[in-house]
Order: structure tokens, then sequence, then C-alpha cells
């Protein structure tokens, strides 16, 4: 499963919600009709409208501010078999990046990927590090020169230190 959005506070009276997305294609993932998968069951997207960056989704059975409050903090997930790998070769989906090994340029084994976590200035690897603890490795060319899906790896060239943060 592949987390897209995560729904926040109830907006107005009528069930709607604000939505931060997660998913690099929000206009393919978040349109009238489709159906995310949470915790306790199916969700069905019935309309929205963006406001500030973030989607306001009014979902079906949702009819008031008190339902709609009882969905705050739900994530909102698609089966990842369904995306599309992207065209770019430099472009990769969350779930084929969640699990891989990261190890550095001079092969020492990190640990392994946890999540993604997109910020605005640029994503980040979260990392469970070996022997307990995770960090926060910037998605960037410079930091993370490979990225190899056949291999199971990662490799980082990681400033000194960025690991102790």
């Amino acid at each position: 499963m592949l987390v897209v959005g995560h729904i926040g506070k109830a907006h107005g009276i009528r069930g709607e919600v604000l939505v931060t997305v997660r998913t690099d294609e929000p206009e393919r993932r978040f349109v009238p009709g489709a159906v995310f998968t949470t915790a306790s069951g199916k969700l069905v997207l019935e309309s929205l409208r963006w406001h500030q960056g973030r989607v306001i989704a009014q979902f079906e059975g949702v009819p008031d501010r008190n339902a709609a409050e009882e969905l705050r903090g739900t994530e909102l997930q698609v089966e990842s078999s369904e995306i599309p790998d992207p065209d770019d070769p430099d472009e990769f989906n969350d779930h084929q990046l969640v699990g891989l090994r990261v190890v550095t340029v001079d092969g020492d084994d990190l640990g392994e990927i946890r999540q993604v976590n997109h910020a605005p200035s640029s994503d980040l690897l979260v990392l469970a590090k070996n022997g307990g603890g995770t960090a926060l490795i910037p998605f960037v060319s410079q930091m993370v020169p490979t990225v190899d899906l056949a291999g199971g790896r990662v490799v980082v060239d990681l400033p000194e230190g960025l690991l102790d943060l």
C-alpha cells in the first residue's frame, strides 16, 4: 500500500476535511470517485477543491463536521501495484524506495529506507539506522548519487555528521 494523503482537521460544517497530499501526482490520485483504503475501510472521494496547497475534500457518507472530525489523522492509501513506474529514470515512486538498503560510497551498510517524507524544499529519505534510531537524508543527487533498484540499494555520499543529527 502507498500513502497518498493524510486527513487533517474538519473544514466547515458540511463534512469537508483538509487533506495533506503525499503524492507527486495529485491530479491523478485526487479525482471524484477515487477510492482510498484506510485502516478502518474504504473512503470514496465525492468532491474536492484546492486551497493553499491542500485539498479540501468531501467523502461519501461524511455528512457533517462531527463525522469529518472522526476522520482526522486517517492515512489515505492506494495499492502500489496500481501505480505505474515513472518514465523518467531519475524519478521513483515511494514504494520503490522503501525497503532498499542504504550504503555509503565506500560500501558501509547504514540501514534501510523506512519511508519517504515529501517536504517543500526536497524529499527526505527516512533511514532506519543499523543499531537503532532514524536519520533523515535529503533525496538530492549530491547526497544520493545512485539508486540501484535491481540491486536493492541506494548509495549515499553524506557530509560528516549528518547521521548524528
